[in-house]
């Protein structure tokens, strides 16, 4: 069970309880970073099929680490509420298009368009916040939010191909981040609950693979299918160090922590997958980092307030 805001609030800045979920949230955010390099593992697997296997074994995994952490009376509560489940139908559909999204521009290759659209969720969040939810932003928010948006319209003039691949990622996560928050629903639980909704469609996919004349992808090569297996651990596990971190520590705190995901895979890009860095793409990267810093700076100015 997660602690409760009062509690949260009373927690001390530098208090035990807020450090200790440093950790946490470093190992989720690295995990989420190095991503990249597991796919390209298995860059042989088909981005469909592959999505399907992940959300297969995804869901046994995340009914273990809820049986362990005695959770499922959440998941059964959580299933027993009509409207939580229309939401997590939603939620689901969204977190399905985001991974499939992800794995192919990394498969592609288009590994700074997904760079760049992690960079941009945070600053989206905040607009969504503004518009639909009725929250406020300071000026420097304003600010950082049309630096972003200048960035975006600099890579529709220079680098329009993969504009759609930033910009799906970058939506597709706020809007899911946005109907996860109106939904009392843990995060590993509302996890359990989305690969469920998907396990049908992810099975059909998955079968259709099976049947076609070239074959699965899994159960041909060991090695491969272990590679195929692991996946639900890459999803599930970081997914509970996030939740782990979140109720331990400021939700300010972590949103610095967040850029470290983006700013892996951008090395990532340079070094490992050694995409070149078009003139368009380097430009809206510093636009991007200016909007970062900016909206960083902002929140730092206003926790220590």
């Amino acid at each position: 069970m997660s602690a409760s805001p009062a509690a949260a609030a009373a927690t001390a800045p530098h208090s035990p309880e807020r450090t200790s979920g440093l950790l946490p949230a470093l190992g989720a955010y690295i995990m989420w970073g190095f991503l990249p390099l597991y796919l390209l593992l298995v860059r042989s697997v088909p981005p469909v099929e592959f999505v399907g296997w992940r959300i297969i074994w995804t869901l046994p995994l995340c009914l273990a680490i809820l049986a362990l952490r005695r959770q499922l009376p959440e998941l059964r509560a959580a299933l027993a509420r009509p409207r939580s489940l229309l939401a997590l139908m939603a939620s689901a559909a969204l977190i399905g298009i985001n991974w499939f999204v992800y794995i192919w521009a990394i498969m592609a290759g288009e590994v700074y368009a997904t760079s760049i659209g992690y960079y941009l969720n945070p600053l989206l969040n905040v607009l969504l916040g503004t518009l639909l939810l009725g929250e406020q932003l300071s000026r420097w928010q304003w600010l950082a939010v049309a630096i972003a948006a200048a960035a975006v319209a600099l890579l529709a003039a220079g680098a329009a191909t993969s504009l759609w691949i930033s910009l799906s990622l970058s939506l597709t996560f706020a809007l899911y981040g946005l109907v996860r928050k109106q939904v009392a629903v843990g995060a590993l639980a509302g996890l359990t609950i989305e690969s469920t909704l998907l396990a049908i469609p992810a099975a059909a996919v998955v079968g259709w693979y099976a049947l076609s004349p070239t074959g699965s992808a899994f159960g041909h090569d060991w090695w491969m299918s272990i590679l195929i297996i692991f996946s639900g651990v890459a999803t599930a596990v970081p997914l509970l160090l996030f939740a782990i971190a979140a109720r331990r520590m400021d939700y300010s705190t972590l949103g610095f922590i967040q850029y470290l995901a983006p700013t892996i895979v951008f090395i990532l890009g340079l070094t490992v997958f050694r995409q070149p860095l078009a003139p368009a793409k380097l430009a809206s990267f510093m636009l991007i980092w200016l909007a970062v810093a900016i909206f960083v700076a902002d929140l730092w100015r206003r926790r220590r307030a």
